[in-house]
């Protein structure tokens, strides 16, 4: 027994030895450059588990808590992580505009960790989760999907929603109150992706009876897939197939049926006689599948078809609608900026009315408010890329100093999107709701990444943006919102509330908890 002691001790004792020595060879490889030195790694959706404990684990959820504090803290805009266990390779936190300029340009330097996408090919290859020739292959196909014809499609499906949902939702009151906006915002977005994404109108008092083969109707189907990813994402897939909570069930039940709706959708469309002239995601992506290619190149099969389609549904439904939810909170923390957009929508509209598409460009202010609120609740905190050869960035910090930073081999980098948005080297008082700061010509655009850049870049982000700007523009005209008075909050500061109404929790992107608020009539 004491032999079996020693031994383990001898060997736990030698790989203790063997992580200090990589630990110290990993400070060493990159000049020692400052930044967090702990002993677990925690990056990736294992993070959201682990309190911050100093020198162990940087902590949950810390990149949005944090925000731009410990680049601050270190005197760069790019910090180093190197931890001794638990995946001890070297990362590199960048909040400097100029290196992630680089980093997004020079794709074969900065790769995609692909091994991180692997779950979001579910149904198949797609756009997000591809590399190289196959990324170009997807892209070619799907880039024509997102055309002005389809924002066009957007922007009058979005009237039609809002419209329904003041008519046979809301109706003649003069207050609505939500106890959280996400109430609003998930199936307004969910409304728009089924329409303009994949071609199925749906309205807020539809009633969709289940067809035979299946087990939901297709809104059910969205909306639940939509909310479970998240639960794909983290529970094995052998839970999820068992069933064991009625949650469960209804995800592992909703990927089945969304699957065999598009499967069905796409053989209706192949075999039709009539062929509609048509500008959903779906339609367009079928047309330019079925264009001739150029030789030896191959059309999508119908997994990724369908894996394209839901990369669509997962990039167009929650993330618009939690920053909807976001952008309402902040109009009704912020009055005096509430009623300046109403001032300016007004005067595009003055009978009360939003136009056609053409208008949007007009819309100045709505898309000012819209980036703000991107800048300040950014829907993704941190994007990965792995550095595919040894390499160097130059960098500069506040006080101009300029030092050329070791990229080795193998290590990782994290995009670190909120410490680029509260950067005070681009954005002046980066806490404050502002939404003028996009309105003057020099705003800085390489600061500001909700979409990513460079030619990665969301290819929906026109989508999403044409779809809030209407839902902002109809809303604000007709109501004004305020956070809903609640008496056990009734001795709260400013801030207090603004933190209470802003808290959000780790997610497929970032999810408000709860955001109260009441919607008064405005005429």
């Amino acid at each position: 027994m004491h032999r079996l002691v020693a031994f383990g001790a001898a060997v736990t004792g030698l790989y203790v030895i063997q992580k200090v020595v990589e630990f110290r060879k990993a400070v060493k490889a990159v000049n020692d450059h400052p930044g967090l030195r702990t002993l677990l790694n925690t990056l990736g959706p294992i993070e959201n588990f682990f309190p911050r404990l100093w020198g162990v684990t940087p902590g949950s959820y810390h990149m949005f808590t944090r925000k731009h504090r410990d680049f601050e803290i270190y005197g760069w805009d790019v910090i180093t992580y190197v931890a001794a266990f638990w995946g001890s390779h070297t990362n590199f936190y960048v909040a400097d505009a100029d290196a992630l300029n680089e980093i997004t340009t020079y794709r074969a330097r900065f790769t995609k960790p692909l091994e991180q996408y692997e779950l979001l090919k579910y149904f198949g290859g797609n756009i997000v989760a591809s590399e190289a020739e196959e990324w170009k292959r997807y892209r070619k196909i799907s880039a024509p999907a997102f055309s002005e014809r389809n924002n066009a499609l957007v922007w009058d499906e979005t009237k039609l929603i809002i419209q329904d949902l003041f008519n046979n939702v809301w109706g003649d009151q003069k207050e609505i109150t939500v106890d959280h906006a996400v109430d609003v915002t998930l199936p307004l977005a969910l409304f728009v992706i089924g329409v303009a994404g994949f071609g199925r109108r749906v309205m807020w008092s539809d009633d969709e009876k289940v067809p035979p083969g299946h087990t939901m109707n297709f809104k059910d189907a969205l909306h639940i897939v939509a909310q479970g990813v998240f639960l794909k994402l983290v529970l094995p897939e052998w839970l999820i197939k068992l069933g064991p909570t009625k949650r469960l069930r209804d995800v592992r039940d909703s990927f089945i049926d969304i699957q065999s709706y598009l499967l069905e959708m796409i053989q209706e469309r192949r075999h039709s006689e009539a062929k509609e002239e048509r500008y959903d995601l779906f339609s367009a992506l079928l047309d330019a599948n079925e264009l001739e290619v150029e030789e030896g190149e191959k059309k999508l099969l119908d997994s990724e078809l369908i894996g394209n389609l839901f990369i669509f549904l997962i990039a167009g439904h929650e993330t618009t609608a939690h920053t909807l939810c976001f952008l309402f909170a902040l109009l009704a923390l912020y009055p005096d900026v509430q009623e300046e957009l109403h001032q300016h929508i007004k005067s595009i509209c003055p009978d009360g009315e939003l136009a056609g598409y053409e208008q949007m460009s007009s819309l100045t202010y709505c898309l000012a408010a819209l980036n703000e609120t991107l800048r300040l609740c950014p829907p993704v905190h941190s994007i990965p890329k792995s550095v595919a050869e040894d390499t160097t960035i130059t960098i500069t910090n506040a006080q101009g100093e300029r030092t050329t930073l070791i990229m080795p081999k193998g290590s990782t980098i994290s995009m670190h999107i909120p410490g680029l948005h509260y950067n005070p080297r681009y954005w002046k008082n980066p806490y404050d709701f502002n939404p003028k700061r996009f309105l003057v010509s020099d705003w800085p655009r390489d600061a500001f990444l909700p979409f990513s850049a460079g030619p990665r870049a969301c290819l929906g982000r026109r989508f999403s943006e044409t779809e809030s700007v209407v839902a902002m523009a109809m809303i604000v005209l007709r109501y004004r919102i305020t956070i809903k008075e609640e008496k056990r909050f009734a001795g709260e500061t400013f801030e207090q509330r603004k933190t209470r109404v802003l808290q959000s929790q780790p997610g497929l992107t970032m999810t408000p908890l709860r955001v109260p608020l009441t919607f008064t009539r405005r005429y």
